[in-house]
């Protein structure tokens, strides 16, 4: 039976009543989660989440319904931490109740979070999606009446990965447990509903830690899938490495794939693999002209692999995770792994190995020859490695690439992690750093962090590999072998041939190590024809391929091209900050281009989130409970390796994180034992204290819109020349107000704001105000949120 049920029972019935633990008996109408001992341990207020893919080609559409239903006797708010793939550019959120649809707006995420707060407080139905990592999601869903079913859909397109006459679909279905690095910042002090404190490394780490279900019980919702295959020529064959699937072939190269259980635990990857005759693609040029601009996709067929005619020596350090999440099964394929690739070593080549959990363990003091008395060394080294611990990674990126900072041959670096850390951007941007290495990333696991992988080799200029915990690893290691020495294509670049194309993702074209296409987006200025030259080196020996091409006037196909392109350019403009977006404050130039192009193509970004609101109907009484959705833990991932052994209390606090308490101090064990802290680690700089005047402008940006602020800031500094709105001028504005009484209408009033519109369902105002009054508005009380009417 796919589904184990272990120890639990999830009891969907007619009507409804729900009752905490120790309070009530699950009474009829219920949804609810029982342990072993029968008793209801927890809410669950999402039922299902419904997965439908439609592929053409390259490119796949994906909408994800998520189903919520209130079964208790009291109004709740749904949290729900989720992943998307960590490529996917999502630009659509709407929002159902009965039989009203509400299309979602995509805001500043602070802007957005404002409008959510005011429609939660006057007691409407509104939905809230917020990124927290390219592949980490929160949907927010407020005022669920009891018995209630609210309907969320989300869309979003991605570019399929090809390799080699082989295309893969990829929908991951949960969140690992990430380990925290780093200081708590305060006691208190947690933005989210998770089971992690925020600390100094991970500001946000309570919005990405879901509660985990503890062993015996199951989250309580489900998932099913379909996939509508187009691929555009005859397909061979088609299977899923992951799941048990049903399927129809509806032509040569069209087929519809399900999962065969129509209801499956989400608790690790779907991976959907489908070959095509031939083996090989074609050079591809995909156009789209139309409102605003022109936009181009390349896909650019890789030349054919050749064997170098000497071996290069290599110097190749392995970098093995041994952290609790890797307990068990994990550990031993990476294990597995390993002792493989030690086979593939060549006399010439110098290793060494590095395992990292709490702390880092280096073998060698230094790489050695790949000698049999070393290589024994490495096999006992292997064979006694335990998981357990925290995911200290940072320490191992910095002991596997510093060294190669000074040196002049080249260093490989393979790294064997499942990726569950919550510091992701921190680590890619230490990667960064090191350009005379080359990172290869093994994502080790059913649900691993392919936005933290992927990342890695990119900038690492590497190749990335994902091994399941059912996959043969001799194929893996013998590719990896053959890519680490022999590159497919190097110091590749694209000669445009005049062509009037601008804003060409990536900036920097990765050398190819495996036989998949270079594929680059960009913008066109205008009409134009020609030859362009994709340029590079193919063991040592210049490569020449050209290729004509046509950039039409008029295109109005493929339009979604344009949001493609926009996604990798906000991928671009990231990777200029990996620290400041860690802490969720990149340079201020590069916050606003991805605001800019997030608005511009309706795109989820770090910075802007989508919100709807139903004004059709107000619900009573009193603010709604919050109930964090729980998550499955992956497949194969124990937890106990995460968690520790504990007794039932502490489990029922990691489930239910909103009732525990955060403990501190080093050595100690926050939440449960994932976020263990070694000695070692320095702590963290005393912050500087806000002034008064510091603390004033937190307050007033905190409750002004950005493009209002600046206005305010010109005021103030009094200037000749006007930098903003001249003083007298009135701007139109919506403001989110705490209370909407007479008395606050007043208040308004005597500020000099004319009333335009006055929702009767929200705590909102539109109108205008003079200029020099809005720093007087944001002192208001009752004030909450202030932006342009636009």
């Amino acid at each position: 039976m796919h589904r184990k049920l272990l120890g639990f029972l999830v009891i969907l019935m007619a009507t409804a009543a729900f009752a905490a633990p120790g309070q009530q008996q699950v009474r009829e109408g219920s949804l609810a989660i029982l342990g072993k001992d029968g008793q209801a341990q927890a809410l669950c207020p999402l039922k299902h989440t419904d997965v439908r893919a439609e592929i053409s080609g390259f490119i796949t559409r994906v909408t994800v319904t998520q189903q919520f239903w209130n079964p208790s006797k009291e109004k709740i708010e749904a949290v729900y931490v989720f992943p998307l793939p960590q490529n996917a550019a999502v630009d659509d959120m709407t929002l159902k109740v009965g039989d009203r649809t509400v299309r979602g707006l995509i805001k500043r995420r602070e802007e957005a979070l404002a409008i959510y707060q005011a429609a939660r407080q006057a007691g409407h139905v509104a939905a809230l999606l917020d990124q927290e990592r390219p592949n980490i999601f929160t949907q927010s869903v407020a005022n669920i009446m009891p018995g209630e079913n609210v309907t969320v859909e989300i869309s979003y397109v991605e570019l399929l990965k090809y390799e080699a006459g082989s295309y893969e679909f990829v929908f991951p279905m949960v969140v690992g447990p990430r380990y925290i690095p780093g200081t708590p910042i305060s006691k208190d002090a947690k933005q989210g509903g998770g089971w992690a404190p925020d600390t100094t490394r991970v500001p946000d780490a309570s919005r990405i830690t879901p509660p985990v279900t503890p062993p015996g019980t199951r989250a309580g919702h489900d998932i099913s899938i379909e996939v509508k295959l187009d691929a555009g020529v005859p397909i061979e064959e088609y299977r899923s490495t992951s799941h048990m699937i049903t399927s129809e072939r509806t032509g040569s190269s069209n087929a519809v794939i399900r999962l065969k259980e129509l209801a499956v635990i989400p608790n690790k990857d779907f991976i959907l693999k489908y070959d095509v005759a031939g083996g090989k693609i074609e050079d591809a040029l995909l156009t789209h002209k139309g409102k605003t601009g022109g936009f181009f996709t390349f896909i650019l067929q890789p030349p054919d692999h050749i064997a170098e005619s000497e071996v290069t020596p290599r110097e190749i350090v392995f970098v093995i995770d041994t952290s609790g999440s890797q307990s068990g099964f994990p550990l031993e394929k990476s294990k597995k792994l390993a002792e493989l690739a030690l086979a593939h070593l060549h006399p010439q080549d110098t290793f060494n190995i590095i395992t990292f959990a709490g702390n880092t363990q280096i073998l060698f003091d230094e790489p050695v020859p790949a000698t049999e008395k070393n290589l024994d060394r490495a096999r006992a080294l292997l064979a006694n490695l335990t998981g357990g611990g925290g995911t200290e990674m940072m320490k191992a990126i910095r002991a596997s690439l510093d060294p190669s900072d000074s040196q002049k041959h080249l260093r490989v670096v393979l790294f064997f992690t499942d990726g569950y850390v919550g510091n992701d951007m921190e680590i890619i941007g230490e990667v960064q750093k090191h350009p005379n290495a080359r990172v290869f990333s093994l994502g080790i696991g059913n649900s691993v962090n392919r936005f933290l992988l992927d990342k890695m080799a990119e900038a690492g200029r590497g190749e990335v590999e994902y091994v399941t915990l059912e996959r043969d690893a001799d194929p893996v290691v013998q590719r990896l072998f053959e890519r680490v020495r022999t590159p497919v294509l190097t110091d590749i670049s694209i000669d445009w041939g005049g062509l009037p194309v601008v804003m060409v993702q990536p900036e920097r074209i990765p050398d190819l190590f495996s036989a998949k296409p270079v594929i680059v987006t960009g913008r066109y200025a205008g009409p134009g024809q020609g030859i362009i030259r994709l340029r590079g080196k193919r063991a040592g020996l210049p490569f020449v391929r050209e290729i004509k091409v046509n950039l039409p006037a008029d295109e109005p196909r493929h339009d979604v091209l344009a949001t493609l392109w926009a996604r990798n350019r906000i991928d671009s403009i990231m990777c200029k900050d990996w620290a400041g977006m860690q802490q969720g404050a990149p340079q201020k130039d590069l916050k606003e281009q991805i605001v800019a192009l997030g608005l511009q193509f309706r795109l989820m970004t770090q910075f802007t989130s989508f919100v709807a609101v139903e004004e059709m109907t107000v619900t009573e009484g009193g603010q709604p409970r919050t109930v964090q959705v729980p998550v499955e833990m992956p497949e194969g991932v124990s937890y106990q390796g995460v968690f520790g052994d504990k007794d039932e209390e502490t489990k029922n606090r990691a489930y239910a994180p909103t009732s525990s308490g955060v403990g501190g101090g080093v050595g100690k064990i926050f939440n449960g034992g994932v976020m263990v802290r070694q000695a070692a680690e320095a702590p963290a700089p005393p912050a500087r204290p806000m002034s008064v005047e510091d603390r004033k402008r937190a307050d007033m940006a905190a409750k002004l819109h950005p493009t209002l602020m600046a206005a305010v800031e010109c005021l103030q500094r009094n200037v000749k020349k006007p930098c903003g709105p001249a003083p007298g001028s009135k701007l139109s504005i919506q403001i989110w107000l705490s209370d909407k009484s007479p008395a606050t209408l007043a208040q308004l009033k005597a500020l000099g704001f004319e009333l335009v519109l006055d929702p009767k369902t929200a705590k909102l105002v539109i109108g205008r105000l003079p200029v020099e009054k809005l720093e007087a508005l944001a002192k208001l009380a009752v004030v909450r949120y202030v932006a342009p009417q636009v």
